[in-house]
């Protein structure tokens, strides 16, 4: 089983803050059942390094003892900052899959912005997987965003603590309607520690029948 999102790598954002901490997320995953992990750091203010976030894969790619790729959860706003020629190598290292995350506090206005983004993304050949669309509160206001989001070809991902409410206690529900709509097609620990991974545990056990990984 794939974890496609996670904060894995020591010492580069807000996931691991050391290797300790990274070796200690990857005995939980396999714990959790997890037979292999994209490292997704963040690339938004304040964290991203891109030579530094190389690395720190690097140095995790020495002492995994799991198949590990790299890859990057890519921040919209930094995209549009850093320009469309990084999405290349923002993408995943072996599969060429594109994580691209909104804005949580973003408004349906904003969704011209994000679908030329995503555009440009899959001219480029890249699938795109938008990370957590249960956080976003113009989705949560309004579900049809997220099928327009999967009539363009984008593939959705629910970052498992939902089941615990999610990083600001409200993405339950809506997670919970995205999912009996048949709209994820991943589920991924989204860890910054090792406590993530018993919530990866529980939403298998309890909502993996509406999965379609």
């Amino acid at each position: 089983m794939r974890d496609m999102h996670c904060h894995i790598l020591p010492g580069v954002d807000d996931g691991a803050v050391d290797m300790d901490e990274s070796l200690a997320m990857l005995a939980a995953a396999k714990r959790a059942g997890i037979t292999e992990i994209v490292c997704t750091p963040h690339c938004r203010k304040p964290y991203f390094d891109y030579e530094k976030m190389w690395d720190a894969y690097n140095q995790l790619l020495q002492v995994s003892d799991i198949p590990i790729d790299m890859g990057f959860e890519v921040n919209y706003t930094m995209l549009a900052k850093l320009g469309w020629e990084w999405i290349d190598v923002l993408s995943f290292y072996q599969t060429g899959e594109f994580l691209l995350e909104l804005n949580t506090h973003c408004t349906r206005a904003d969704f011209d912005n994000y679908f030329r983004a995503i555009y440009e993304i899959q001219g480029r050949g890249h699938q795109v997987i938008i990370a957590h669309p249960e956080r976003y509160h113009a989705i949560q206001e309004d579900i049809s965003l997220a099928y327009e989001l999967v009539d363009m070809g984008c593939l959705l991902q629910a970052s498992t603590d939902f089941v615990e409410g999610g990083r600001f206690g409200k993405e339950r529900k809506p997670a919970k309607k995205l999912l009996k709509e048949g709209l994820y097609t991943y589920f991924a620990s989204d860890a910054h520690n090792v406590g993530h991974y018993d919530c990866f545990t529980k939403a298998w056990k309890k909502y993996g029948k509406y999965m379609n990984q």
